[in-house]
């Protein structure tokens, strides 16, 4: 059963509430703080590109072409096709050697308001590599060139580096493979369902890579995190949460559509995974704000940047304060 997260409140009345469902594993694997149903099935969207990155690395293929380290940073991120995130994707298909039409992402805009209406002025056409997910896809590409795959049907769930993928996820998540659900993302990548304590798990292991046994796959981790925090700016955007969490260098965050988001604390060894019902994001800075405030999360900066991505008074287009937001859950100590 899902819980109340965050309410809205509008010139003193109710009039939205957003519910859903928290886990916390420790790095034990015992999940230490709930709200609602820590077995609850979750769709990793684009909270599982970090994973997805994981053969990309392990097999060298960012090496193997010379990438940079912001063009491997942005393999993991869900961009918002800002000049820089552009230019980095520009010259990962130059070194990789493929054509933009080799990408099965559909041609868009920008999902970054300021540059979309740059393209727009200027009446540039839309391309694939604006699509948010075009990094991750550059970087399969990338894998099976090294690896010898064909890159026809890069993105097909019975092709070897798909294959590896989801056996990785079902590795570091401690899902069983048999029980992962494979379903079609926006991308056209297949997408992978798991209950949130197995999300929540994986996390945990990214923030905490010690306790993963596997070293190749332990070493790509450790490269990759590091990517994440040094270069926040590739993994989001301007002012996008997952950016402003990974300035944080004790912090591993990734969300995901439809109102998934998680994140691992280093020193704190845990991982955290929610799950908003509705398939809001706005709510996300919010009750990851209050998760850390709940746990007694040392870093205030941190926690300060996620209540100016949403500010507990809600502003309207006057700069007026015209109601609240609150996050309104406790969480549960097992």
């Amino acid at each position: 059963m899902d819980k109340t997260l965050v309410e809205e409140y509008r010139g003193g009345a109710l009039e939205c509430v957003h519910s859903g469902h928290i886990c916390g594993v420790s790095i034990s694997g015992a999940v230490k703080y709930t709200v609602g149903d820590v077995e609850s099935l979750t769709y990793l969207r684009s909270s599982g590109k970090p994973f997805q990155a994981i053969p990309v690395i392990r097999h060298g293929a960012d090496r193997k072409f010379g990438l940079s380290d912001k063009e491997t940073a942005i393999m993991i991120g869900s961009h918002r096709a800002e000049s820089f995130h552009v230019e980095a994707l520009e010259s990962m298909l130059a070194k990789i050697g493929v054509g933009e039409e080799t990408l099965v992402c559909h041609p868009t805009y920008p999902l970054s308001v300021p540059a979309s209406e740059a393209m727009l002025r200027a009446q540039k056409p839309k391309r694939s590599i604006y699509h948010n997910c075009s990094g991750k896809h550059l970087g399969i590409l990338a894998l099976c060139k090294t690896m010898g795959y064909k890159t026809e049907g890069y993105f097909e769930p019975e092709h070897p580096a798909q294959i590896e993928i989801v056996d990785t996820l079902a590795y570091l998540s401690e899902c069983p493979r048999e029980q992962i659900h494979i379903g079609t993302d926006g991308c056209g990548f297949p997408v992978f369902a798991i209950p949130l304590k197995h999300l929540a798990t994986a996390f945990m292991k990214l923030a905490c890579p010690e306790v993963i046994e596997n070293i190749e796959i332990r070493s790509a981790v450790i490269r990759i995190t590091a990517l994440m925090n040094e270069h926040y700016e590739m993994i989001a955007g301007s002012e996008r949460i997952c950016s402003s969490l990974l300035m944080d260098p004790n912090i591993v965050a990734k969300g995901g559509a439809k109102g998934v988001y998680c994140f691992g604390l280093k020193k704190e060894k845990l991982g955290f995974a929610l799950k908003v019902m509705d398939g809001s994001e706005d709510e996300w800075p919010i009750i990851t704000a209050s998760i850390l405030e709940q746990i007694g999360y040392s870093n205030q900066a941190t926690i300060d940047r996620m209540y100016q991505l949403t500010p507990t008074d809600m502003i309207n287009d006057n700069q007026k304060i015209i109601g609240t937001n609150k996050a309104v859950f406790t969480l549960e100590t097992r």
